[in-house]
């Protein structure tokens, strides 16, 4: 090794970055974060419009929904998206679960009440019309769901074709797409669930 090579000082300064790193390194972070944030929503949610009427006033015809689809156990009075073997698998169905398996069901037409278990739903958010409740073709008014399966129902009664129809009837677990998470569209309607 060469002594007599000299040494540079210290004088102290740090080097400032140009511009053209900064702003390449905010881009790389953003890229970064992007990235992660895509497989994430790609992984554990989706994306699905509602279309129709059938949960107004909760939803209407348009919206855009974000499904949440990991490690979902249906529960009652949950918004999901599934898909029924008797209406086409080909066709997603935005709706509310009333009962799941196991659980008993009475659905009173003329006075517009259901009830689980011997207990009344607190239904709310249901739209009432006047005149009775769309009667079944599918059930009678007391009934038990099957195991691995839900009991759904639109929030407009009148308008829905839901397990009340024999073009629908129970909603096998399997073919439960995910969890209604968030209302995404319209912007000014935004709502979690």
């Amino acid at each position: 090794m060469d002594n007599n090579l000299e040494k540079i000082p210290d004088t102290g300064e740090k080097k400032v970055p140009d511009k053209f790193s900064r702003i390449f390194e905010w881009i790389e972070l953003f890229t970064l974060y992007f990235s992660i944030g895509l497989i994430i929503l790609l992984l554990f949610f989706k994306h699905s419009p509602v279309v129709g009427i059938s949960m107004n006033p909760t939803l209407n015809n348009g919206d855009i929904l974000i499904v949440s689809t990991f490690n979902y156990t249906p529960k009652s009075g949950d918004i999901i998206v599934c898909q029924s073997e008797k209406y086409g698998l080909d066709t997603p169905l935005v709706k509310r679960i009333i009962a799941t398996e196991g659980q008993t069901v009475t659905i009173d037409y003329e006075n517009w009440s259901v009830t689980v278990d011997g207990i009344k739903l607190d239904e709310d958010y249901v739209n009432f019309t006047g005149g009775i409740m769309k009667p079944s073709n599918y059930l009678d008014g007391t009934f038990t769901v099957p195991e691995n399966h839900v009991f759904v129902m639109g929030d407009n009664r009148n308008a829905s074709t839901d397990s009340r129809d024999s073009h629908v009837g129970f909603i096998d677990e399997r073919y439960i797409l995910g969890k209604v998470s968030l209302k995404l569209l319209p912007l000014s309607d935004f709502k979690k669930f």
